[in-house]
C-alpha cells in the first residue's frame, strides 16, 4: 500500500506526492475524509488523482493512501432494481446513512447488500470439474431474474464444499481446488471497470433487437450486440426514445446511465421506471432494471466513471447468456467530463478543447458490446446491445463528440428539431439517419417477418426520397405543377409518415407494434397506393383518389388492438377496393 500527501488540489483533480509504489488506476483514499479517487497519471513520485467526490476543504500536506487495486465493481444477487451513483455506491444506502437528500462526500457504504441473505441453489455435483465462465448454481433475484451464480475467470478445478442454503453475498458457497491450491467462492464477485470481461468468441450481428418502434425495426434496425447513437439537440426526444427502448426492446435485462443529465430528468426516471409496468412479465419494470444516476451536478469525475460502471454490469449479465440493452444518456456530458480532467491536466486539447484521444476512448466503451459466446463449458450465447445519446451543443452533429461516435457506432438516429416541433415523435429524420445492419439482417427479416419483408421496406424508402424530391418542386411552383401520379405519390408518402413513422408512446396500443401488424401495416399504405395508382390509370380523378373514405381507417389502423389486425385489414382492403372500383366509375358516368 502505497501512502503519500497532497502537494497541489484543482478542483477534482489532486495531485500527490510520495506514490512511487502506486500503479496507475489505482484506487486512493484522499485526506483524513477518506475521498474516493483514481490515479490516472503517474511522474516518478508525483501521482494525479481524479477525485470522485467534492474537493472543497483539501489542503497540501493531507494524507492520499493507495488501496493498490484499480476501480472495481461487485457483481453478485443485489445488483437488479438497485440505484447507483457513477461508482457503484447505492444513493439509497447513501441517503439512509447520511439522513440527506444530498450527496455527502466521504460517506462509505458497500454497494452490495451484506445482511440480505440470498438462497443459492446448486446446478453442478459437488467433485465436478469446472473452469471460469461455468455456471455453479442459481439465486432467484427478482420474480423475473435469475441470478447465475458463475466461477471467477482463470480458475480452474474441482469443486468442494457445495451445498444449497441461504447465504449473504461475502459468504462461502464452495471451494475449488485446482493449480494454485484451494480458493474460495462467494456469491459475489469484483471486476475492474476498464478492463472488458473475456468471452470465448464473437458472433456475427445479424438477428435485430425488436424494440416495437417502428421507424426504428422496419427502416434503421439495430442488431442484437449492436451499438446505435442517438444524436439530437435539446428537445428533440432523446430522452423519451430511450425509456421506450428500455421499456419495450427484446432485451431480459436494462442497464439505464444517466451520465450527467438534468437533476429533474433522472428524477423522472426513478419515479417512472418503479411505477412502469413490464409488458413482457406484468411485474415492474425495475425488476429486470439497474440504474445509474450520476446527475450534472454530482462531482464531475464520477460521470468519466459511471459509463465504465455500467458497461461492466451489463457484461456481467451477459455472461450469463442473458440479452442486455445499455442506454447511456448522455455520452456527450461524459465528453465534457473528460474534456475538464484532461485541461485540469494541461494535457494539449484536441479539436473544441477535447483530448486528443477522445475517439478512442469512445471506441473503447462502444467495442465493448456484442453477441457473443460467453467463457465456460455450456458455451451460453449472451448480447449486449449498447445505445449512446449524444447531445451536441446547438444541434450541430459536425461536433467532435457526435462525429467520432458516428465512426464507430453502425446505427445513427437522426433527431431532427424541426419535426419535434411539429409533434413528429420520434423525431427520427428518415432521410438522414441509417443501419449498417440491414443487410447483415436482411435474411433474418424475410424468414422470421414476412417474405416480402425487404421488398416492403425499399418500396416505402423510396417513395419518402420522392417525395423530399416533389416537395421542392411544389415550393417553387405548387401543387397544381405536379402530374396526377406525381400527387398520388405525396399521398402515400404523407400516410407513410404521419401513419405508419409517426407514433404515440403515450397510448396504450400505438406504443408498441409488433412485427406481424407492422408487416401488415406496410401492406396497407401500399396497397392503397397500388390501388390508387390502378384506379388512376384506368381514369379516376386524383382528388376523388385522395379523398377515399377508407384512408380513415387506414390512418387509425395503428390503434387497432393486437388481436383484431387481420380482421380489420381484410375489411379495409375490401373497402378500398369497393371505393376505387367506384371512383373509376364516376369517371365513366361523367
Amino acid at each position: 500500500m502505497s501512502k503519500g500527501v497532497i502537494k497541489k488540489v484543482a478542483g477534482p483533480l489532486v495531485i500527490a506526492k510520495g506514490m512511487r509504489d502506486a500503479n496507475m488506476f489505482d484506487v486512493v483514499r484522499v485526506s483524513d475524509k477518506h475521498l474516493i479517487g483514481e490515479i490516472i497519471e503517474m511522474h516518478g513520485d508525483l501521482a494525479s488523482v481524479q477525485v470522485y467526490e467534492e474537493t472543497s476543504g483539501l489542503g497540501p500536506g493531507e494524507p492520499v493512501v493507495s488501496t493498490g487495486v484499480p476501480m472495481s465493481v461487485e457483481l453478485g444477487p443485489g445488483l437488479i432494481s438497485s440505484i447507483y451513483d457513477g461508482i457503484q455506491r447505492p444513493l439509497e444506502k447513501i441517503r439512509e446513512k447520511t439522513n440527506s437528500n444530498l450527496l455527502q462526500r466521504g460517506v462509505e457504504v458497500e454497494s452490495l447488500d451484506r445482511e440480505k441473505k440470498w438462497h443459492f441453489v446448486p446446478t453442478v455435483a459437488e467433485g465436478a470439474e469446472v473452469e471460469g465462465g461455468d455456471i455453479i448454481g442459481t439465486v432467484q433475484e427478482t420474480e423475473v431474474v435469475l441470478h447465475k451464480i458463475m466461477v471467477p475467470n482463470g480458475l480452474k478445478g474441482t469443486i468442494t464444499g457445495l451445498k444449497e442454503g441461504d447465504y449473504t453475498v461475502t459468504e462461502d458457497i464452495a471451494s475449488i481446488n485446482g493449480e494454485k491450491g484451494e480458493t474460495k467462492i462467494q456469491l459475489m464477485q469484483k471486476w475492474p471497470v476498464r478492463t472488458g470481461r473475456p468471452y470465448a468468441r464473437k458472433l456475427s450481428p445479424d438477428m435485430p433487437l425488436i424494440t416495437g418502434q417502428r421507424v426504428i425495426d422496419t427502416f434503421f434496425p439495430i442488431a442484437k450486440g449492436g451499438t446505435a447513437a442517438v444524436p439530437g439537440p435539446f428537445g428533440s426526444g432523446k430522452t423519451v426514445v430511450q425509456h421506450q427502448l428500455a421499456k419495450w426492446a427484446d432485451a431480459d435485462i436494462v442497464v439505464y446511465i444517466g451520465c450527467g443529465e438534468r437533476g429533474n430528468e433522472m428524477t423522472d426516471v426513478l419515479n417512472e421506471f418503479p411505477e412502469l409496468k413490464d409488458p413482457r412479465t406484468g411485474k415492474s419494470l425495475m425488476e429486470r432494471t439497474v440504474l445509474i444516476a450520476n446527475t450534472s451536478d454530482m462531482p464531475v469525475a464520477a460521470r468519466e466513471a459511471s459509463i465504465y460502471t455500467g458497461i461492466t454490469i451489463a457484461e456481467y449479465f451477459r455472461d450469463m447468456g442473458y440479452s442486455v440493452a445499455l442506454m447511456a444518456d448522455s455520452t456527450s456530458r461524459w465528453a465534457e467530463a473528460l474534456r475538464e480532467m484532461s485541461g485540469r491536466l494541461e494535457e494539449m486539447p484536441g479539436e473544441e478543447g477535447y483530448p486528443a484521444y477522445l475517439g478512442s476512448r469512445l471506441a473503447q466503451f462502444y467495442e465493448r458490446a456484442g453477441r457473443v459466446i460467453s467463457l465456460g463449458k455450456e458455451g451460453r450465447e449472451g448480447a449486449l446491445s449498447v445505445i449512446g445519446a449524444v447531445s451536441p451543443a446547438g444541434g450541430d452533429i459536425s461536433e467532435p463528440v457526435t462525429q467520432a461516435t458516428l465512426r464507430i457506432v453502425k446505427v445513427f438516429w437522426s433527431l431532427d428539431s424541426s419535426l419535434a416541433y411539429k409533434r413528429h415523435f420520434p423525431a427520427i429524420n428518415w432521410l438522414s439517419s441509417y443501419s449498417l445492419y440491414l443487410d447483415n439482417m436482411e435474411k433474418w427479416f424475410n424468414d422470421n417477418t414476412a417474405e416480402d419483408w425487404t421488398q416492403l421496406r425499399t418500396e416505402m424508402m423510396g417513395l419518402l426520397q420522392e417525395e423530399s424530391e416533389l416537395n421542392e418542386i411544389v415550393q417553387l411552383v405548387g401543387m397544381d405543377a405536379l402530374s396526377a401520379p406525381d400527387r398520388l405519390k405525396l399521398e402515400a408518402a404523407r400516410s407513410i409518415r404521419e401513419d405508419y413513422l409517426h407514433q404515440n408512446a403515450f397510448n396504450d396500443v400505438d406504443t408498441y407494434t409488433s412485427m406481424p401488424k407492422q408487416h401488415l401495416m406496410m401492406q396497407l399504405i401500399l396497397d392503397y397506393y397500388r390501388e390508387a395508382k390502378a384506379a388512376l390509370s384506368e381514369g379516376a380523378k386524383v382528388d376523388d383518389l385522395v379523398a377515399l373514405p377508407c384512408r380513415e381507417a387506414i390512418g387509425r389502423f395503428k390503434y387497432v388492438e393486437e388481436a383484431g389486425i387481420n380482421a380489420e385489414y381484410d375489411r379495409i382492403i375490401a373497402e378500398l377496393k369497393k371505393e376505387c372500383a367506384e371512383a373509376v366509375a364516376r369517371k365513366e358516368d361523367f
